[in-house]
């Protein structure tokens, strides 16, 4: 058992933000290598990553062979934020400047940072949902005082704070679809505040074997509205990531896609096993969309892989000819041709995703630590680049 000595911490909060200021920064993550593996800080640079055991590390008389830069101020890691505390304080002792992450990964991995972006014509507000432990993302959409949430995590209190700020009250809440990467908070946070939950009927069952789900909802289908404040929601159906994929669309200005359409990719039809029809699917909608999407429509996913897919304002979303013209498999008109490519980016996936699933289609429930430990890790809901 490690001494528990205290040191300095850092919250998630502030770690992301010294990073986008670009300031200086090493993650020393005292985790056990398979544990980063799953999941980890992954926005520093690869040279100022250290992965060292804490109780090998404790250990170290000096710093010699570790690569770690005492110049630089660093950021301890470990699962809860407590044996990170102890090796923080032993490398201040070799001459660093360290600091405990505070919550370690957990706090990592369920941080949303919000971000205020330009709203579209019939909306007051629009604030997107950084969760960069997982490169997800969802919103809050305010227009005449009346608030609409779209794709919330399990831990949905930002949101509601977001909302009450300037005093505007949710009447609403949305899944884009059911998710597999993370449990969805949309049913507990429509159950908290007493409004109605919207997902398309399709996606109100398990997948992998057509289990109905057990969850109540209001059921959203292609040309059905949301309607709130001043501002009418249309709904798309967009299936190929899943069965039930929608996306909201606001004023043709703005189109929120949920896992249909990232800014550098498209969501991936083969976490059900039904990869020949979900393909299938998945080149309609693309069809669908080119035809019913303009071309200065902004384009809002659920999800981003990397910091590339960021604007200059540290935002993810891009106009659709902008996605027209620089994604790749966007570029691709040809049914066959897009099939193809869709194969030839078969992957693997998470175990957790199937009971991810289940949990957010109302057939399992989790624990907290559970749920932690299910969500540990950036999504792998996209089709990756050849």
């Amino acid at each position: 058992m490690l001494d528990p000595t205290q040191a300095p911490e850092v919250t998630a909060k502030d770690l992301v933000r010294i990073m986008e200021l670009g300031e200086p920064m090493q993650i020393v993550d005292v985790r056990a290598p398979a544990r980063v593996l799953a999941g980890r800080v992954d926005t520093v640079p690869e040279n100022r990553f250290h992965n060292l055991v804490g109780s090998q590390l404790i250990k170290l008389a000096s710093l010699e062979g570790t690569a770690i830069d005492p110049q630089i101020p660093i950021a301890v890691v470990c699962g809860k934020g407590k044996d990170s505390s102890v090796i923080a304080s032993h490398l201040n002792n070799l001459g660093c400047d360290a600091r405990s992450l505070a919550g370690g990964m957990t706090a990592w991995m369920t941080l949303a940072v919000p971000r205020e972006l330009a709203p579209p014509q019939s909306l007051d507000r629009l604030v997107q949902f950084d969760r960069i432990g997982k490169g997800a993302l969802g919103y809050l959409l305010v227009s005449n005082g009346a608030a609409l949430v779209i794709d919330p995590p399990r831990l949905f209190q930002p949101y509601a704070q977001a909302a009450e700020s300037p005093g505007a009250t949710i009447v609403a809440v949305a899944d884009t679809h059911v998710h597999a990467d993370y449990i969805s908070g949309a049913r507990s946070m429509a159950a908290t505040l007493g409004v109605p939950y919207y997902l398309h009927p399709a996606d109100s069952i398990y997948p992998y074997d057509g289990t109905a789900g057990r969850f109540d909802f209001e059921p959203l289908e292609d040309g059905d509205y949301i309607e709130f404040g001043t501002c009418n929601v249309r709904a798309m159906h967009t299936p190929g990531h899943t069965e039930g994929s929608l996306t909201f669309v606001i004023d043709e200005q703005a189109a929120f896609t949920g896992d249909f359409l990232f800014i550098a990719s498209i969501g991936r039809p083969d976490l059900a096993g039904k990869v020949t029809e979900w393909t299938a699917l998945l080149w309609d909608s693309v069809v669908a969309a080119k035809q019913r999407l303009a071309r200065e429509t902004m384009i809002y996913p659920a999800h981003y892989r990397s910091d590339l897919e960021r604007r200059e304002d540290r935002g993810v979303g891009a106009p659709f000819g902008k996605l027209l013209a620089e994604n790749e498999i966007l570029r691709i008109n040809e049914r066959d041709e897009f099939t193809s490519w869709v194969a030839g980016t078969a992957a693997s996936f998470p175990d957790a995703y199937r009971r991810i699933k289940a949990i957010n289609v109302g057939l399992m429930v989790a624990t907290e630590l559970e749920a932690e430990e299910l969500e540990i890790g950036r999504n792998e809901c996209a089709l990756g680049a050849r």
